[in-house]
């Protein structure tokens, strides 16, 4: 990119990021077109991409296919040290927490999943996918592998609440020890498609390996978020 186009970029970003930072164009709030962008700042619709680019790597703003670009809401806490789930956790930061299913069946456990789950090869686990949205937004795809052995019949109770208050209720399972796994990644195909955004995108990965109170192997999951729906914090005391 020549040093023109590039100081066309730096200065389009500035003046959106003053206008976010201000209030002017609020939360949620859907941008102009490229095409109107464009116009405004007398400029091509390349560089007024590359301008939203860079502000969507700062988790200014996101895009949604087939509809546009918009401003970021404010990101959720997601503290690994406190006992929650999702809708716990994003009703007590003011939002609206909402789930969809997807799909859930029985199925063969891959290969990693049984390593995960400590099973035997050939063994069958129970799979639920779900789209979870934060104030309507959808921002999580997740993927809960569940050890069969532990859940009868699981796949009859509504999958749209919570799972954790759904093992307290009718099984008797609380969470014991849960170990993290926090990687940055390019979203795959079915998370992205979930989220409405491309093949790729740049997402986070957690992996959650779940114990029960009696230190059995349970379930994992496998959340992708959208990288600017979270910031992941971490509360430690001395004891």
């Amino acid at each position: 990119m020549r040093e023109g186009a590039l100081k066309a970029v730096t200065a389009i970003g500035r003046a959106l990021q003053e206008q976010i930072e201000h209030g002017l164009l609020a939360c949620g709030s859907q941008l102009p077109a490229e095409r109107k962008l464009s116009e405004l700042f007398t400029t091509t619709r390349v560089t007024v991409r590359e301008a939203l680019l860079q502000l969507e790597s700062q988790g200014l703003v996101y895009r949604e296919e087939r509809r546009g670009w918009f401003v970021s809401p404010p990101r959720l806490a997601y503290n690994l040290m406190q006992r929650s789930h999702f809708h716990a956790m994003v009703s007590a930061q003011g939002r609206v927490p909402t789930t969809e299913v997807i799909s859930a069946r029985l199925q063969p456990a891959s290969a990693a999943v049984c390593e995960r789950l400590q099973l035997p090869a050939l063994s069958s686990v129970i799979r639920i996918c779900r789209g979870r949205r934060i104030d309507g937004r959808l921002v999580l795809y997740v993927e809960h592998y569940l050890n069969p052995q532990y859940f009868p019949q699981i796949l009859d109770f509504d999958l749209t609440q919570s799972i954790t208050e759904l093992y307290a209720r009718h099984y008797d399972l609380h969470y014991g020890r849960v170990r993290f796994e926090i990687v940055p990644t390019a979203l795959p195909l079915e998370a992205a498609a979930t989220l409405k955004v491309s093949a790729g995108s740049p997402g986070l990965r957690i992996a959650r390996i779940n114990y029960d109170q009696h230190e059995r192997l349970i379930d994992c999951d496998l959340e992708y978020w959208r990288h600017d729906a979270i910031h992941v914090a971490v509360d430690i005391s001395e004891r």
